[in-house]
């Protein structure tokens, strides 16, 4: 574990060399080690995990998983119908949703400049901010312009994301602010899109924004455990994997 401090991705290999044990031995304890959720297994190596979600940013969350993100967001945008309003989340996923949806006609609020900008860069959508204070780093707006926007809307989808999403603690962010905004998306749409990779299934954060069963669509990738997913669709949530 202090060997991944630093936060980037250590191989196999080289932890062996650090520990002096095999690499059999490190694989194993890498799986004991990852369903304790301290960190994450990649293709020969393994990353440290956030704990309590901790922010990181924007470009560094960017650059992991890109071909993931890139997956879940073309299950997210095949859940938003041609001519259908959405709300966009702030934060990476749901910046890859939004480079998914633009060019489609559809009319937009998008909580992040980031996901405006992908929005608006191609003809076809519409795009609308709710302006408010931009978050530097992540462009989130928040504050209470932007509820005030929210809660003036109704939208056939809602696209969120999360910090973490536990269903034994409920979804939840690392910022009071952000938790705001989220559960006002949630309040403001029939259908409600849930978009996160597996890791943040078993993690909680600080600040609940709401709960499994208030969603309609759960889309995660297919090393979610199970029984985590079991407990969404007992919720009567539909959970889509990729």
């Amino acid at each position: 574990m202090r060997a991944l401090r630093g936060g980037q991705e250590i191989s196999v290999a080289s932890l062996s060399e650090v520990t002096g044990v095999s690499s059999v031995t490190i694989r194993r304890d890498l799986a004991d080690l990852e369903a304790a959720g301290l960190l994450r297994r990649t293709h020969g190596g393994a990353v440290r995990t956030m704990q309590r979600g901790n922010p990181q940013p924007f470009a560094a969350r960017h650059r992991e998983e890109l071909d993931e993100k890139t997956r879940l967001a073309g299950a997210a945008a095949g859940l938003v119908a041609d001519d259908e309003s959405v709300i966009v989340d702030n934060g990476t996923t749901c910046y890859a949703v939004a480079l998914r949806l633009a060019g489609r006609p559809l009319t937009t609020l998008a909580l992040s400049l980031h996901a405006a900008a992908a929005l608006a860069a191609v003809p076809g959508c519409e795009v609308v901010v709710p302006g408010g204070t931009v978050e530097t780093d992540s462009l989130a707006c928040t504050g209470t312009q932007v509820l005030e926007t929210i809660r003036s809307m109704h939208v056939d989808v809602t696209v969120l994301g999360a910090c973490s999403a536990s269903p034994l603690t409920g979804l939840t962010s690392t910022s009071l602010e952000d938790a705001r905004v989220k559960r006002a998306a949630l309040d403001a749409a029939t259908r409600r899109v849930l978009v996160v990779s597996a890791d943040k299934l078993t993690r909680t954060s600080s600040f609940r924004f709401g709960e499994p069963h208030e969603l309609t669509h759960l889309v995660t990738t297919s090393d979610a455990p199970e029984e985590v997913l079991s407990r969404y669709r007992d919720d009567d949530v539909e959970v889509l994997t990729v």
